[in-house]
């Protein structure tokens, strides 16, 4: 079965366009999508084509005359670029062009822009943005909400809870307890047991507890990469927080053991030795396997990139994308939605 057609933000990423083009030909040409590829027409024609015309077969340029910036303000470039590549992408989903979209351009933006043109799932209160991480036990976990929505109640961490085992469950492909009761769900604390954290996680605990979901309880910080927890919920501040810190903590320990294993005759050669176990660990760690954050809960099918990203990001990304509108993640989203009692969308 053919993926469907996935709309590119093509003026999103920090390089852009280059990478977006050189992950939408891999897309094309390894996968079999077809790409709406977003954007000032004349310098994306430009650099597509250098490819030969067989590698852009399935990909068609469709105009945008603005970029929003990484220095605009988000709700001030929603409402005044309203031709900008993101608005165009959200407005080819909107109607039915494309199935999702695909974007590493100013997140708040990409987040603001979808929530307002494609609006939210029948039973999605709010839409949350999560992100998948390594851990430990081999397996990726999925984290949610991470900075869609900074101050949350009882019942939004509830429906997060449901479309992060959703996503995690049917696009990643993987059973989370050994059992077979699916992804273990767990909500971020400060301690495991019920009584700990604060009225928020207290009170969700409660709900999450009722859930038709393998909810294993409270899980702290530290569990997050430990591998035995697969689904984390929390409100979008602490999710962002914690989020940013661990990014913080790759990118130091990868500068400490750069500085360490070129420090000296032994450790360079120690180097050599274990290049095989630094290159696995470095996979590992490596944010473009994974493509980038899905924006839960909206009327289509969005992606949200890191601004560095390169082609195997957007990639990957656009993979993530097609395999989500494809195993119809939205519609089991809403039926499962339906099926626990949920109220209907507000505003």
């Amino acid at each position: 079965m053919p993926f469907p057609t996935i709309a590119l933000d093509a003026m999103g990423s920090d390089s852009a366009p280059a990478p977006e083009i050189e992950g939408a030909v891999a897309a094309a040409r390894e996968l079999g999508v077809k790409v709406l590829l977003v954007g000032l027409e004349p310098k994306l024609r430009a650099a597509l084509d250098a490819y030969p015309p067989a590698q852009r077969a399935n990909i068609e340029i469709v105009p945008a005359t603005e970029v929003i910036t990484m220095e605009d303000k988000a709700v001030r470039a929603v409402r005044t670029k309203r031709n900008s590549s993101v608005h165009v992408c959200a407005r080819l989903v909107k109607n039915g062009q494309a199935a999702g979209l695909v974007s590493a351009g100013n997140t708040g933006a990409v987040m603001a822009t979808s929530k307002l043109m494609l609006g939210s799932l029948a039973g999605v209160q709010r839409p949350a943005l999560a992100t998948v991480i390594p851990t430990a036990g081999g397996r990726a976990a999925i984290l949610i909400d991470v900075g869609a929505n900074v101050d949350c109640r009882p019942e939004h961490l509830e429906q997060f809870a449901v479309m992060g085992e959703i996503y995690y469950r049917v696009v990643l492909g993987e059973r989370g307890a050994a059992q077979g009761a699916g992804p273990r769900v767990g909500l971020l604390s400060i301690g495991e047991e019920e009584i700990k954290g604060n009225d928020l996680t207290r009170e969700a605990f409660a709900l999450l507890r009722q859930l038709p979901l393998n909810f294993i309880g409270n899980v702290e910080g530290r569990d997050i990469f430990q591998g035995d927890v697969e689904v984390i919920v929390c409100d979008g501040f602490v999710g962002n927080v914690a989020l940013k810190i661990s990014e913080g903590l790759v990118e130091t320990i990868r500068g400490l053991l750069r500085e360490l294993l070129s420090s000296s005759l032994p450790s360079r050669l120690g180097y050599l030795l274990a290049r095989p176990a630094f290159a696995a660990f470095k996979k590992r760690l490596d944010y473009s396997e994974y493509g980038g954050a899905p924006l839960l809960g909206v009327r289509g099918i969005v992606i949200i990139c890191h601004g560095r990203s390169n082609a195997k990001a957007i990639k990957n990304a656009i993979r993530v994308a097609a395999e989500s509108a494809s195993r119809q993640v939205n519609r089991e989203i809403e039926t499962r939605l339906s099926r626990i009692g949920q109220p209907a969308a507000q505003p």
